[in-house]
């Protein structure tokens, strides 16, 4: 049986089977540009990767590495946004870059959005731990092993799976909402006190300091790397309501919402330091005195101490966000029939809650097998297991993104040509997809410096091969499928339920 790479099947299966969905309109527009933001963790990027950008990257140039990213990942999203009116799916680039490029390829980025999404969570598990255990021990005196944290955090995320997105959602939009306040206290103090001690300065902010600083192209890449996930806010749409138009807005509000935010509140810390004494506290034995001296002084010590157990709070949203989008693909993956055997496991969905509930502990057992595996061999849960396998599922997504944006140039001209725009479906995804090829250059390029004291790691020296080895993985089980099982070939990508069916 031959099969057209661009003509989608029947909505319902030929057999007859059954097939699982998640629960309708379950999340509103809110709760999907909570759930994108919070794959970001503003409190997370912030301390986390501003203090090395100040330091090893483009120095006070940081904020405007900001600004470069948001212009580059907005104009990205006008592509992106642009087929999610067409198609709602919850597999979003597995489903999208199926109907642009085919489904060898839509197989083969389906997998490698997986993988992404599979090793983020463990890797938020682990600066988790490593904030949990530090500030149990500098305020509280108890001395906690890192690993004993881990296993909260994933019985948690593994709960809030279990019950459906608007468990999760209620859950995130109260930890989100505790660590902007706590970062935006200390940029709106800064501001109201007439900046720091030099006053206001707009070098931060201008955009040519992006790449300047002892390496322009790590700055830029850990700006790029602040916003991993914001594009998961098309893999809800099944779960939303009114979707055509709920999933384009929480897009565009997640990317230009955590933009202005990054912007302002990584310009306030520098600001609120001084230009030479923000580096020489980004320097440091304390890195995080970048944020933390500003707040101290502006806004008081108990917004330190605050923000000490906030950063535990947003990584834990963080890593909650990631185990919800894995569990989606998963479920994608597994319900289209890629093996046969996936449909009757993670392909189903939990009778009462609508959620993906088998997938969801599959994605907690690997999780929890690669946390392990660091532990067993002594690894220190920030420098290496967040460290590395961030890196590890930050080469695959954009690797991903990228592809999406040359599928979309492809399916507009294909499918819907009367929806062609010079702008929206040609110059933005070219455009797009050319800069996160950059991007993905700029990862390459610095990865030894990124990974810090890990940077000998043969994990970290296997990556572009593990994620070569991925990609190939995909393209070889499509190509047997096309020729062994043409009927679940044609089904790759193609949701079958009208609800996500092309529009």
């Amino acid at each position: 049986m031959a099969v057209d790479e661009g003509v989608a099947p029947a909505a319902d299966m030929a057999d007859g089977e059954t097939v699982h969905r998640l629960k309708p309109n379950a999340v509103g527009l809110l709760g999907v540009v909570f759930m994108a933001v919070a794959t970001a963790a503003p409190i997370t990027a912030m301390t986390g990767n501003v203090p090395f950008m100040v330091s090893s990257g483009n120095g006070i140039g940081a904020p405007a590495s900001y600004l470069v990213a948001m212009v580059v990942l907005a104009i990205f999203s006008v592509g992106f946004t642009s087929m999610a009116k067409h198609i709602t799916s919850t597999g979003a680039f597995y489903g999208f870059i199926s109907y642009g490029l085919g489904r060898t390829a839509g197989l083969a980025s389906g997998l490698l959005a997986t993988f992404a999404y599979v090793v983020f969570e463990p890797a938020l598990i682990g600066i988790f731990s490593t904030f949990a255990t530090t500030t149990l021990r500098d305020q509280t005196g108890v001395h906690l092993p890192w690993w004993a944290f881990a296993l909260l955090m994933l019985a948690i995320n593994a709960t809030g799976t279990w019950f459906g997105i608007s468990v999760a959602e209620k859950l995130l939009v109260a930890l989100l909402a505790t660590e902007v306040t706590v970062l935006a206290a200390m940029a709106v103090s800064v501001a109201l006190h007439g900046g720091g001690p030099h006053g206001f300065t707009l070098a931060p902010v201008n955009p040519v300091n992006a790449f300047k600083g002892t390496s322009a192209g790590l700055g830029l890449f850990f700006a790029f790397w602040s916003w991993v996930g914001f594009e998961s806010t098309a893999m809800y749409g099944e779960e939303s309501r009114d979707p055509k138009k709920i999933i384009p807005k929480a897009t565009m509000i997640s990317v230009l919402g955590v933009g202005v935010f990054y912007v302002l509140v990584s310009w306030m810390a520098i600001t609120g330091n001084g230009e030479a004494e923000a580096v020489k506290a980004a320097s440091s034995a304390n890195p995080l005195a970048l944020f933390f001296d500003p707040t101290e002084r502006y806004v008081g010590h108990w917004a330190v101490d605050v923000m000490q157990w906030l950063m535990i709070t947003g990584s834990l949203a963080c890593g909650m966000a990631f185990h919800n989008c894995a569990a989606r693909y998963l479920y994608a993956l597994g319900r289209e029939g890629v093996l046969p055997s996936l449909k009757s496991t993670i392909g189903r969905t939990h009778a009462r809650h609508g959620s993906p509930h088998i997938a969801g502990l599959v994605q907690t057992v690997v999780s929890a097998v690669l946390i392990g595996a660091f532990w067993i061999a002594g690894k220190d849960p920030y420098n290496a297991l967040y460290v590395l396998l961030a890196i590890l599922g930050t080469m695959a997504i954009l690797i991903v993104q990228a592809v999406c944006s040359f599928a979309v140039l492809v399916y507009f001209r294909r499918h819907h040509p009367e929806s062609r725009h010079w702008f929206r479906t040609f110059t933005a995804p070219l455009i797009g997809g050319i800069a996160m090829l950059g991007v993905v250059v700029l990862l390459v390029s610095n990865m030894g410096v990124a990974a810090g004291a890990e940077s000998g790691s043969l994990l970290l020296k296997a990556t572009p091969w593990l994620v070569a080895l991925v990609a190939a993985t995909g393209v070889g089980c499509a190509q047997y499928l096309k020729r062994r099982a043409p009927e679940r070939y044609a089904l790759l990508g193609r949701t079958v339920l009208e609800e996500t069916k092309e529009r």
